[in-house]
């Protein structure tokens, strides 16, 4: 395996000199080679679903390819769940994709790292407006020392708290804005035969991204989780962090989800909830466009959206979301030539201005300073993402741990789901993580 999907990728900016390319020449029109032989242009993605942004994403890529029948485009969509592992196999043969989408933080670090991509930097400075219309720090997580290595095709926001309003007001049950009222609402739904809040952890990161990642920040801060993901001055063994996992260890003792939910992928997960058959959901701002694709106008008329609830004596922001840059189409450092010309046209189409305005139509959040189209979106949406632009985002955790790091603390909360114990689950994550990175 390269090193590029290894697991002792620093994950500050500068990253390992050695392996980035240099910067393409700014780019024009894409244009055929000289012998008048079609360029021949891959892209992979994830956006594979019949959710709005993944149609919008595919439209995209289907108007670059109408508009230049000179390129003959490979667009390979890959399910989400094995597209990340299906990366690492090719880059383990060095055989990428010209184009392909990856996530921001760790997942792009380590193909920087593996000097596998090169900047789009001269495409951003070709299209200024563009560049300067990220929301701040939008590119930071997929920047090393000084270039720009994509772009994000979306805001993440992966804590959202879904609630069903209707049956709130049914049982008289109070919204939680702390931890003891959360417990309490478990317990009353409960007692009414109401799953209290749906889960679906199967691929195993939807409880580490979309409840521990802002859970472990109220309880811990994020100075802290910054020092013990880079292994300087603080581990994954402190009361602070046991205490988080206790937490969520409590939730599932309190049989707050419902049962199986090891068993339940991320679809499954909204469909339950949607459906009413939950009170409440600890999602990503992904839920927003699956559900505006599959629920009802009075389904969705029941659902609002806040923070997770606070937690007594926490150092974190409690008005925050685990979140940030999503991912981003990047850059096969072995593209050159006329490919390169290509390649950036299509960057620059899928993650463009109306790029932007697409995704963000098709109900996703975006890191980007666009106004959804309110006769488009779901009022749902439209809230979640003013409340989005309104909180503190909080780093999620497998985008700054290492891959190891990740599976590591991605089983152990499987494991809390059943029989494991807090203490265990945080010694194999800092064992875990302080020998990835050589500490």
């Amino acid at each position: 395996m390269l090193a590029a999907c290894g697991d002792n990728a620093s994950n500050n900016n500068g990253g390992a000199s050695s392996g980035a390319a240099s910067a393409p020449a700014a780019s024009g029109s894409a244009s055929a080679p000289a012998s008048g032989e079609k360029i021949k242009l891959s892209i992979w993605h994830n956006f594979s679903g019949d959710d709005l942004r993944a149609q919008a994403v595919r439209a995209q890529i289907d108007k670059f390819k109408a508009a230049h029948p000179e390129i003959e485009l490979d667009a390979q969509a890959i399910p989400p769940d094995g597209y990340r592992q299906r990366l690492k196999t090719v880059a383990a043969a060095g055989e990428m994709p010209d184009v392909f989408f990856t996530q921001s933080g760790t997942s792009i670090q380590e193909f920087y790292d593996g000097g596998l991509i090169q900047p789009i930097t001269p495409l951003l400075d070709k299209y200024p407006e563009w560049k300067n219309n990220f929301m701040e720090g939008a590119l930071d997580r997929l920047s090393f020392d000084g270039q720009v290595y994509a772009t994000p095709l979306s805001g993440s926001a992966t804590s959202l708290f879904f609630y069903n309003k209707s049956l709130f007001d049914k049982y008289q049950v109070k919204v939680p804005t702390t931890w003891d009222e959360l417990m309490t609402a478990v317990k009353m739904f409960n007692d009414n035969k109401i799953t209290p809040i749906s889960l679906g952890n199967k691929a195993a990161w939807l409880a580490q991204s979309s409840i521990l990642s802002s859970l472990a920040d109220r309880v811990t801060g994020t100075d802290w989780f910054l020092k013990a993901a880079s292994q300087d001055g603080a581990s994954f063994t402190d009361p602070e962090f046991v205490q988080a996992l206790q937490l969520f260890k409590d939730l599932s003792e309190a049989k707050a989800f419902q049962t199986g939910a090891n068993s339940l992928d991320n679809t499954q997960m909204e469909q339950y909830f949607v459906e009413g058959k939950a009170a409440m959901m600890i999602d990503g701002s992904w839920a927003l466009t699956n559900m505006a694709a599959t629920g009802t106008p009075e389904q969705l008329d029941q659902v609002e959206v806040t923070v997770l609830p606070s937690v007594p004596g926490g150092k974190g922001d409690p008005n925050s979301i685990s979140g940030g840059s999503g991912g981003g189409m990047a850059l096969s450092k072995t593209v050159t030539g006329a490919k390169l010309d290509a390649a950036l046209e299509l960057i620059y189409t899928v993650g463009g201005p109306e790029g932007m305005q697409a995704i963000v139509n098709s109900n996703s959040v975006v890191n980007y300073k666009v106004e959804p189209d309110q006769a488009v979106v779901t009022p749902l949406f439209y809230k979640a993402f003013t409340l989005f632009k309104s909180v503190k985002l909080t780093p999620v955790y497998d985008a700054y741990l290492t891959s190891a790091a990740a599976d590591a603390i991605n089983n152990g909360l499987q494991d809390l789901l059943l029989s494991g114990k807090p203490e265990t689950v945080a010694k194999k994550l800092q064992d875990t993580q302080a020998q990835a990175l050589g500490k």
